[in-house]
């Protein structure tokens, strides 16, 4: 008979989770280690640069360290059905995808989660720097995403998809607790990953050279750079001066200031080539190789079908600068469901569009066709297919895809 809640932490063989499981023990869980393997391809990995196996070599140390069962899971197969294929069609669409938010919505708090429940886990756990509260409303549990409490770490962003059902099996053991304070615990215990540094890149897979792993079904094609002058009469468009906490918004003006701009190739001039519009994103400055313009060339839109790639000079281009954008209705997600908004309604919230990005002032306005945001402050470089993430205060209510 089992007295102590079973939980099933994702040790990824680096620190965070390390502590995690470490802290799990102490407050009396019993506790299972399990290592995702999701990523099988070595070629785009660079080298030396958390590689899978050094990592789950790690996991099984720490697992044998803390005296916990540990063992190693696949999910390579459902990992590139869920996440990578995702990501190439959007790349191939001229969107920008979050593999991270998805990774954790549709893999550690989905299929590992399931994986985790056919051991009879009460809940999973992660390294992530959020917290998570539990609140009554009308008398049922509701479960509330609080971001870490180290504001250098926060990762409430990249859990932004996760519903009411994922977040009341979701443990997050060191989202009360400072980076430096994660490394002290684990060297107090003696933990091999104390002094590892932190991964980079794609979720479980490793620090990726993207260009080469898009290549690999998004194949290089010659297009032309477009290089768009500010004074273009569409631009006048996204200066219609905004006054948030107005009830009633005018369709027109909403679509004028939220909606992304498109651009034709005869609204500028050409003034290089590239190797594959889907490559790009809007706000990159890297990987144009177009010298002598005096200012850095920014991409302020991609168009994947004409294989083109237009430009704005300056960090100041106005195509960089949106007051607002929009999500469209099936893209709508509340982790907060008792106060998502109802068509006709609008809220003042705090919101981002990146991880680590300053949250901004902004105010909701929904509408029958889908969920419009519109910023106190102009956003820089708003990409289709990235998430847009309100909260109130330090709580994440929900997010949506870009449109």
């Amino acid at each position: 008979m089992k007295t102590r809640p079973r939980v099933v932490v994702g040790l990824s063989g680096g620190v965070d989770s390390s502590v995690a499981a470490h802290l799990l023990i102490e407050q009396g869980y019993e506790v299972i280690g399990m290592f995702m393997k999701n990523w099988h391809d070595e070629s785009v990995t660079i080298s030396n640069e958390c590689p899978w196996m050094e990592d789950s070599t790690d996991a099984m140390l720490v697992a044998e360290k803390l005296g916990i069962p540990f063992q190693a899971i696949d999910l390579s197969e459902e990992y590139r059905e869920r996440i990578v294929d995702y990501m190439f069609s959007e790349y191939e669409a001229g969107r920008t995808p979050n593999p991270d938010i998805l990774c954790n919505r549709e893999i550690k708090f989905d299929i590992f989660l399931k994986a985790a429940q056919k051991l009879k886990a009460d809940f999973v756990a992660t390294g992530h720097y959020c917290q998570k509260k539990e609140i009554a409303v009308d008398g049922e549990p509701v479960y509330q995403l609080i971001a870490g409490a180290d504001p250098n770490k926060d990762q409430s962003y990249f859990l932004c998809q996760l519903s009411q059902e994922q977040l009341s099996k979701a443990l997050f053991p060191i989202g009360h607790l400072q980076k430096p304070d994660v490394r002290k615990i684990a060297k107090e215990a003696d933990l091999i990953t104390a002094e590892k540094k932190d991964s980079q890149g794609l979720c479980f897979i490793g620090k990726v050279r993207l260009p080469e792993f898009l290549q690999q079904q998004l194949k290089p094609k010659k297009g032309n750079i477009i290089q768009i002058s500010e004074d273009l009469p569409v631009f006048e468009r996204l200066k219609v001066p905004v006054l948030t906490g107005a009830q009633d918004w005018d369709q027109d003006i909403l679509d004028a200031i939220c909606l992304p701009v498109h651009f034709e190739p005869n609204q500028g001039k050409t003034i290089g080539e590239h190797n594959g519009a889907h490559y790009f994103t809007v706000g990159q400055r890297k990987g144009l190789q177009v010298g002598g313009t005096g200012k850095p060339l920014f991409v302020i839109g991609t168009d994947t079908r004409e294989n083109v790639i237009y430009t704005g000079l300056g960090e100041d281009h106005p195509g960089l600068n949106r007051f607002g954008l929009f999500v469209k209705k099936d893209q709508i997600h509340w982790i907060r469901e008792d106060l998502a908004l109802q068509p006709g309604e609008s809220a003042e919230y705090i919101a981002r569009i990146r991880y680590r990005q300053p949250l901004s002032k902004a105010t909701l306005v929904m509408k029958e066709n889908g969920l419009y945001v519109i910023f106190e402050n102009a956003q820089k470089g708003v990409a289709s297919g990235q998430f847009v993430a309100w909260y109130k205060k330090d709580e994440c209510m929900g997010s949506g895809t870009i449109f």
